[in-house]
């Protein structure tokens, strides 16, 4: 189930950085803002943005992170800003923030749903301080989701980093994006380390959440556009086209607008 990139890295860099300049300058904005986690989808999208010319602010929000996890990033963030003069870099440190948010809820017991709402409070903790540095700098959040997360299992947080302005790697593959760090010349420890967000203290991988790889997944999405069911396959491939399913159907409120109900005609005065 493992399909490489089809993507020309040279040709789709130059498209996405046009793109943002161009975005950029029709909002009148002085650049982009990028939280920076150690992880590959970040890096290819802050390294896209230093490419724009527009200043670029490369932000690490660590709330009890890994090591390795701020070791990654902070390599990341040496590189762009030793190459790129518009390239500058902040850090946050949400964990005290973090702690506070949860002992105002002193009765919050594990029903089951507690360790995820903390990791989504995570995610969105760092939302508002990506827009905090974007008010006061005249800048667009940068996403950094790729088009399996953001399009097929719904594998972000709603209204955390799935709120941001511009999404310059939503229609990319996870395999596309691997292209493009290569070419990018992203950190080799970034290219190799396993896919993870960061939300969890255990520091357990995005496949261990999944249950399924991204390989897997990109598979069973190009299944799912084909109007294929999984009573089309048998063995791992209908295991993991029956996880795709699943996490897309329970995924789709993030993935749509905002459902608005809209009054009938005959129901307003004139």
């Amino acid at each position: 189930m493992s399909k490489k990139s089809a993507i020309r890295p040279a040709e789709t860099v130059e498209h996405i950085v046009k793109w943002l300049k161009t975005y950029a300058e029709n909002a009148k904005v002085n650049g982009f803002v990028v939280g920076i986690s150690g992880g590959i989808d970040s890096a290819v999208t802050s390294a896209l943005c230093a490419r724009t010319g527009f200043s670029t602010l490369c932000v690490e929000m660590p709330i009890h992170q890994p090591p390795h996890h701020v070791t990654r990033a902070q390599e990341h963030i040496d590189r762009l800003t030793s190459e790129f003069p518009n390239v500058s870099s902040a850090r946050t440190d949400l964990t005290p923030v973090f702690e506070t948010f949860k002992a105002a809820f002193p009765n919050a017991d594990d029903n089951g749903n507690l360790f995820l709402t903390l990791a989504n409070t995570r995610a969105r903790l760092r939302m508002t301080t990506l827009y905090y540095h974007a008010g006061l700098n005249g800048l667009l959040v940068a996403g950094t989701g790729n088009k399996v997360e953001d399009f097929g299992v719904g594998f972000f947080t709603k209204y955390g980093d799935g709120g941001v302005d511009v999404s310059p790697i939503a229609d990319l593959m996870k395999s596309d994006v691997y292209a493009l760090a290569e070419y990018l010349g992203v950190p080799e420890s970034i290219q190799v380390a396993a896919p993870a967000d960061g939300l969890f203290v255990d520091d357990r991988t995005d496949e261990d959440q999944l249950g399924a790889t991204y390989d897997e997944l990109e598979w069973a999405m190009r299944e799912f556009e084909q109007n294929k069911t999984s009573d089309d396959f048998s063995g791992r491939e209908k295991e993991v086209f029956q996880i795709f399913e699943s996490r897309n159907r329970a995924n789709l409120h993030k993935m749509i607008p905002i459902p608005v109900c809209e009054i009938p005609s005959n129901l307003k005065l004139n």
